[in-house]
């Protein structure tokens, strides 16, 4: 079964953009810069418009364009035992990794003095707390968003059983994992986050029955500015209750996460059009990149600015963004050119540059377009 070209760029437009917006959920701040502090007014409201509301919607999306990917051939074509291998490499792996790398580091830097009260503490953390510090076992992983790899390779191990019971009972099943992916506070203990498994299975379920995904994009401005409104009305109820919201807040924040999905979706419609859509949808294995390094790159640029004596948080918010992005795009390129072999390890074997060619069911692989908090 092939991928449509326009469906294939979008996917890959998609994992940038998003991963880019889940850059901004990462941006640490303290109990000083909270925006919930109302010190910076609309500056505050629109951090929490970025990181509480809009952008909550990048991991179920992903989530569900990789259980799609994995299952468009339909489970005849699907091989447990090949996956299972690929995936070790293509996901597991980096996520160990990654992370491992960034453990050390902590375990460096506090060792020197450095980092005391900014990061995990591994030198007094129980045996159990370490397992989880490097596994992400019952919490995340020191390297925060890379959960999302954990979790996407714990769906990929039950993804036969998924797909067995969304080909006989699609509806009760998704039902089911909806309401545990919607309830606040509903431990589920497999996954760290309860929307990963459903929009994986809802994916599936879009792959098995060959749902059409360009069949609403006549109403992609309608879906657009459903999602910018709902997304306004949720940072506004958060920003007005935070920083401890009620359940009922929480519950509307779980559904916008994955409703959502749909509405940047229908925004991929017109911006693949574009020039830059075109060019975003081009940056191949960069969105990865900066998936797994954003995160420890963040957390030295806040332990930098806090010795630096300055408490004007919006300046670190923009200057954090202005150095990141940069830095990512030329390491990404620098170790891809100088180290091909250690790039293609570090990427998952995520080093094809994108072309304009219509790619086939063997083109694309379900984990280059999976790709949080």
């Amino acid at each position: 079964m092939t991928v449509d070209s326009n469906v294939s760029s979008r996917i890959n437009l998609m994992r940038i953009v998003l991963i880019s917006g889940i850059v901004f959920v990462h941006i640490p701040f303290d109990v000083k810069s909270s925006p919930f502090n109302g010190t910076y007014g609309a500056f505050d409201w629109f951090r929490v418009f970025l990181t509480e509301a809009l952008f909550r919607v990048g991991v179920p999306c992903l989530s569900a364009i990789s259980g799609y990917l994995l299952f468009r051939g339909g489970l005849e074509n699907f091989s447990y035992l090949k996956t299972v291998r690929t995936k070790s490499q293509t996901v597991l792996l980096p996520f160990l990794i990654w992370n491992g790398a960034f453990f050390l580091a902590i375990l460096a830097a506090l060792a020197l003095g450095i980092g005391d009260g900014y990061v995990p503490d591994p030198w007094h953390a129980s045996a159990r707390e370490l397992l989880t510090h490097l596994f992400g076992i019952e919490d995340f992983p020191v390297n925060v968003p890379l959960y999302f790899l954990r979790d996407l390779f714990v769906c990929i191990l039950i993804s036969p059983l998924l797909a067995l019971l969304i080909s006989r009972v699609p509806l009760i099943t998704l039902t089911a994992l909806l309401v545990v992916a919607l309830v606040p506070e509903l431990p589920l203990y497999i996954v760290l986050k309860r929307s990963i498994l459903f929009s994986f299975s809802l994916g599936i379920y879009v792959g098995l029955y060959n749902i059409d995904l360009k069949a609403l994009d006549r109403f992609a401005p309608v879906g657009i500015a459903l999602l910018l409104a709902s997304s306004a009305l949720l940072a506004t109820a958060i920003y007005l209750a935070g920083p401890q919201v009620p359940d009922w807040i929480q519950l509307l924040r779980n559904t916008l996460a994955i409703a959502g999905a749909l509405g940047f979706w229908l925004l991929s419609a017109p911006l693949i059009k574009t020039q830059i859509g075109q060019r975003l949808s081009k940056t191949g294995s960069l969105s990865f990149w900066i998936f797994c390094a954003h995160y420890p790159i963040l957390i030295l640029l806040w332990i930098v600015w806090g010795k630096s004596g300055i408490d004007t948080y919006p300046i670190f918010f923009v200057l954090s963004l202005a150095l990141l992005f940069p830095f990512l795009a030329v390491s990404n390129a620098a170790c891809r050119r100088v180290a091909p072999r250690l790039y293609a390890i570090l990427t998952g074997g995520r080093t094809k540059k994108p072309t304009d060619r219509t790619p086939s069911a063997g083109t694309i692989r379900p984990e280059l377009v999976s790709q949080q908090r």
